[in-house]
């Protein structure tokens, strides 16, 4: 078996602290682990990207153990931060880095020019590190995260189940949605936010008083982070997938919505066109409005509830590209060759 060290943060399982990038680094490692790796995983805690002293002496320990030679992959959150820790063992450890969301810094530089091979999460994240930090290009990987089949879900025919699954932060755009649904008091729809509401306390109880102060707190429902049946059941049950994130470098609740054939309507930012792609017949299986833009969300939304024939358009679509959708065992072969590559 092809040994293979992995640097992860310590959360990577724990449920109370559910992301896209701890669900990808253990649906990737589990992949390779059944194709023939042998993984060790090294779990360090920290407050990563901010670690402490204590925390980055804790990482260094844990390399230093990792024997002459080995092959290492570590997760961008952990790799990026800290430079002088990856640089002297960079000649002794043959160093592989995985960037889910870039730092773009001059740390993140230092960390991925002394790696010898990049595994990126999307194409949008590859041609920006490419762009910014002048890497060779032959050294940054692309494997887009893989999504599970899922069972058709049947739609109402006046569309009016919303539903955002993105963790309830200022990132996520919830206060730029929130301005977009004031507008359309006028038509039916309910809105269902699933995601975390602890990583920013603060910014959730600003949202609630601002669901209140616009009339909305009885049609938009915050119900935290979910399990993986009840979310299962949440988009059984949805429509419309709306995301009005600022930033995402890829969006995996996208093809999540996409593989029960559920349309969408994102921003149009980073990596969330890729993530939406197209229907074999080229169209799009949602509409993409410009970030920060409520009036733009607010509309595309309006478009959705009040014109039949687009609804009609957009689920054929969706249910079209649903079936150009690959699974997570594509991704760790992608992975696997990245890894394969490296001497």
């Amino acid at each position: 078996m092809r040994p293979l060290y992995v640097v992860l943060p310590n959360d990577i399982d724990d449920p109370a602290t559910p992301s896209g990038g701890n669900i990808y680094d253990r649906r990737v490692l589990d992949g390779l682990a059944a194709t023939g790796w042998s993984v060790r995983e090294l779990a360090v805690p920290g407050g990563w990207p901010e670690p402490s002293d204590t925390e980055r002496g804790y990482l260094g320990a844990t390399l230093g153990a990792v024997p002459d030679g080995a092959l290492v992959l570590l997760d961008g959150l952990i790799a990026s931060a800290v430079p002088d820790v990856l640089v002297p063992e960079a000649d002794r450890l043959r160093l592989v880095i995985l960037v889910h969301m870039p730092l773009d810094d001059d740390a993140e530089q230092v960390a991925l020019s002394a790696a010898r091979a990049i595994v990126t999460t999307s194409e949008w994240t590859r041609r920006r590190l490419l762009d910014r930090y002048g890497l060779t290009a032959e050294r940054v990987h692309v494997a887009t995260p893989g999504v599970d089949p899922a069972r058709l879900a049947p739609g109402s025919p006046d569309g009016t189940s919303l539903i955002c699954v993105a963790a309830v932060t200022p990132h996520k755009g919830y206060d730029v949605l929130a301005q977009a649904l004031a507008k359309l008091a006028d038509v039916p729809w309910t809105c269902l936010c699933v995601g975390s509401l602890t990583r920013d306390p603060d910014f959730v109880d600003r949202l609630r008083r601002q669901l209140v102060a616009e009339g909305l707190s009885d049609r938009v429902r915050l119900v935290g982070s979910q399990t993986a049946t009840a979310l299962n059941d949440r988009y059984a049950h949805a429509d419309l997938l709306v995301l009005a994130s600022r930033g995402e470098t890829y969006g995996m609740v996208v093809t999540e919505a996409l593989a029960r054939g559920i349309p969408v309507v994102a921003t149009d930012t980073n990596g969330l066109p890729e993530a939406l792609g197209r229907a074999p017949d080229g169209s799009l299986p949602g509409l993409l409005v410009p970030p920060d833009d409520p009036a733009a969300l607010g509309g595309a939304l309006r478009r959705w509830l009040t014109d039949a024939d687009l609804r009609r358009q957009l689920r054929g679509s969706a249910r079209a590209r649903r079936t150009t959708l690959t699974g997570w065992a594509v991704t760790a072969g992608q992975v696997a060759a990245a890894l394969g590559a490296v001497t």
